[in-house]
């Protein structure tokens, strides 16, 4: 990677420059966002790169930021009824042992490290409340959770809808931005 310096403002500020992916993998990974299991030649219908150029590019997705490529769940339909987001405090020689708990743990769908007077962010999946309910209370007794505010999913509006609509990216690529 090339390392330049910048001004910002009045401050110089030191930088990567890091190589830009081009318009037309964009769209590949838009069209693969919206549905991974599409087949190739409508993947070339719809990108207008030959298939054998996609079978090249898409097995070499790895390069691209691409980390895995999965299905996305309707929680509800498959009987965890109860979703939320819990926010997690705790003292920092549980931190480490909390984290390992809550990476492994079945409930846990994502989890992030934050910042503002917390420590983790838990994205997390239940049958019923009585599950959720038992979950905080263990992580309470086992990690002396210092702060803890709950957050439940109401209705699902978004999901996963970054770089996922190909015609956005496709008005890019027509527009050479």
């Amino acid at each position: 990677m090339e390392k330049v310096y910048t001004l910002s403002g009045y401050i110089t500020v030191y930088c990567e420059v890091i190589p830009m992916v081009s318009k037309k993998e964009l769209l590949i990974v838009a069209n693969l966002r919206k549905n991974a299991r599409v087949k190739l030649t409508e993947l070339s219908r719809r990108t207008g790169l030959p298939v054998s150029t996609l079978f090249d590019r898409v097995h070499n997705l790895c390069d691209l930021g691409i980390t895995r490529l999965s299905a996305l769940l309707d929680f509800p339909a498959m009987g965890f009824g109860t979703c939320a987001t819990i926010l997690l405090k705790v003292a920092k020689e549980k931190r480490d042992e909390l984290r390992e708990h809550l990476i492994v743990a079945h409930s846990v769908n994502s989890l992030m490290r934050v910042n503002n007077g917390y420590d983790f962010l838990a994205e997390c999946v239940f049958r019923d409340m009585r599950e959720l309910e038992e979950f905080c209370e263990n992580l309470e007794q086992a990690y002396g959770v210092r702060g803890k505010e709950l957050h439940f999913v109401i209705e699902e509006l978004k999901r996963e809808g970054f770089l996922s609509e190909p015609s956005l990216v496709r008005q890019v690529v027509k527009d050479g931005k």
